[in-house]
C-alpha cells in the first residue's frame, strides 16, 4: 500500500488526535486521505474534515451528538444522481481540539472498524492446483545396432549412442 506522509497540517492534527489508537498511518484516496489504524480503516479526511467510522452500535452516539454524516454525490450510468453515505461520522467539533476529547470517539471508531472487519468473511485458501498427468511419452524404441565386424563400426556406434544418452547392452 502506498503510504504518505502528512502533507497537510489537518492531516497531520487527526493523524495526533488518533494516535490513542496506536500508530497511526495516511494514505491518498480519492482527493482525501484514509487513516489506519494498525492496518484498519478507521477514518477519512476529505475537505479538511476528519469523519470517523461507525456501525450500527456506534452511530447512534454520534447522531446524539449531532454529527454530521459524510454524504456524497453518486452518479449512475443513466446520468441521474443519487446521495450515498458510508457511514462515517464527524466527530464533535470540540474533540477536534484536543487528543483527550478525540479519545473516546476514536475508541468508537476502532471499535466498529474491529467488528467490520471480523464480520468479513476470510477469504478462502485456493485449493493448490493439481499437477495436470503428463500424457504418456511416446515410447522410444530402443536402437537396434547391427552386429559389424571391425572396430571402426564398433566405435561409431558407442559414440552415436552416448550423444543420445542411451546405454549400450
Amino acid at each position: 500500500m502506498g503510504t504518505t506522509r502528512p502533507d497537510n497540517g489537518f492531516v497531520a492534527h487527526c493523524m495526533e488526535l488518533l494516535a490513542v489508537l496506536g500508530p497511526i498511518r495516511a494514505k491518498r484516496m480519492f482527493g482525501g486521505h484514509g487513516l489506519y489504524a494498525d492496518d484498519i480503516f478507521v477514518a477519512i479526511i476529505t475537505g479538511d474534515q476528519l469523519y470517523l467510522k461507525t456501525d450500527d452500535q456506534t452511530r447512534p452516539r454520534f447522531e446524539a451528538a449531532g454529527c454530521a454524516e459524510f454524504r456524497y454525490d453518486r452518479r449512475a450510468k443513466d446520468g441521474s444522481v443519487t446521495t450515498a453515505s458510508l457511514g462515517y461520522y464527524q466527530p464533535p467539533e470540540e474533540a477536534l481540539e484536543s487528543a483527550a476529547l478525540m479519545a473516546p470517539w476514536a475508541r468508537l471508531s476502532m471499535e466498529a472498524a474491529l467488528r467490520s472487519a471480523n464480520a468479513k468473511p476470510k477469504p478462502k485458501p485456493t485449493p493448490k492446483a493439481k499437477a495436470k498427468p503428463k500424457p504418456p511419452a511416446a515410447e522410444k524404441s530402443p536402437v537396434a545396432l547391427k552386429p559389424s565386424s571391425g572396430a571402426a563400426a564398433t566405435s561409431a556406434a558407442g559414440s552415436r549412442s552416448a550423444s543420445k544418452g542411451q546405454k549400450l547392452r
